[in-house]
């Protein structure tokens, strides 16, 4: 649900690149009030700079601190170019829903896989409750970490409160997104949360960051201050249509983000290589 369906098909391994070094860039010092700094996983502070780039070449002159690209579609050599920059490597996936197209799609069972997104063709709900589900979730994990990602970003992570075709409830989604956290922390991964604002604040501890689309559009960014105030960066997107549009865009919006300290950008909805940043 990151990006329209012709551009979902095309997307890569969402790479958010830094070291996870203390005394790399976009490391906070450590604090008490902040996150745990001696964790084996990045843990990025508020203000750390990032690209997110899900379709074309990867362009990796970017002078950023974190990349995010595909977790299956990211080529090898672009996740070793960005390790050997110093950057962070952040792997996107669904974690909420069934997408036809990927390799390890028959790993889901049948039973499992629920009404479709609408405007989102191969792509349906999943049963997060589903033991199966999580077993190949898991699989997920260890095909990220076997890449050297530094990090991860499951999607769809709010199917309680869509029409799943399912009964979870909020309760529910609270305790899957709770175990995604701790099976990446396992294996010395970094996760963020996504989107899912209206449980932001009870999965803030469980979580090192948060990936929002279009807050600002919709007046929903309150709701990612706990992140801010436990010291996790907040990476930000809002879309406009033509790249031309960014700079008016980014006169609307970056101020408010850059008082809020997000790490925010304007993109293009096919999330090339054309970054806007406040």
């Amino acid at each position: 649900m990151t990006a329209p369906r012709a551009v979902l098909l095309a997307l890569p391994c969402l790479v958010l690149t830094l070291a996870c070094d203390p005394a790399a860039p976009g490391r906070a010092p450590a604090s008490g009030d902040g996150p745990d700094r001696d964790a084996a996983w990045w843990q990025p502070a508020p203000g750390t700079s990032w690209q997110w780039q899900l379709t074309e070449t990867v362009d990796t002159s970017v002078q950023v601190d974190a990349f995010d690209i595909d977790l299956f579609e990211a080529p090898d050599d672009v996740i070793a170019t960005l390790h050997e920059q110093g950057r962070t490597v952040v792997c996107y996936f669904s974690a909420g829903t069934h997408e036809d197209w990927r390799g390890d799609a028959e790993a889901f069972p049948a039973g499992a896989i629920g009404n479709p997104l609408p405007d989102w063709p191969g792509e349906r709900w999943l049963d997060v409750r589903d033991a199966g589900v999580r077993t190949a979730l898991a699989a997920r994990l260890d095909h990220a970490q076997a890449r050297g990602c530094d990090a991860v970003e499951p999607d769809n992570v709010d199917g309680y409160a869509n029409d799943s075709g399912f009964d979870f409830d909020a309760g529910d989604q609270l305790a899957f997104n709770r175990w995604l956290a701790d099976e990446a922390h396992a294996r010395g991964l970094s996760v963020g949360l996504k989107n899912d604002l209206e449980q932001a604040a009870a999965l803030q501890p469980a979580f090192d960051w948060a990936l929002d689309e279009e807050c600002m559009a919709f007046d929903e960014c309150d709701a990612l201050q706990p992140f801010i105030d436990a010291g996790k960066a907040v990476f930000h997107v809002e879309y406009v249509d033509d790249a031309a549009d960014a700079d008016a865009r980014a006169d609307e919006i970056c101020d408010d983000a850059n008082a809020r300290g997000f790490s925010s950008l304007i993109k293009t909805w096919d999330l090339n290589a054309f970054r806007r940043a406040c």
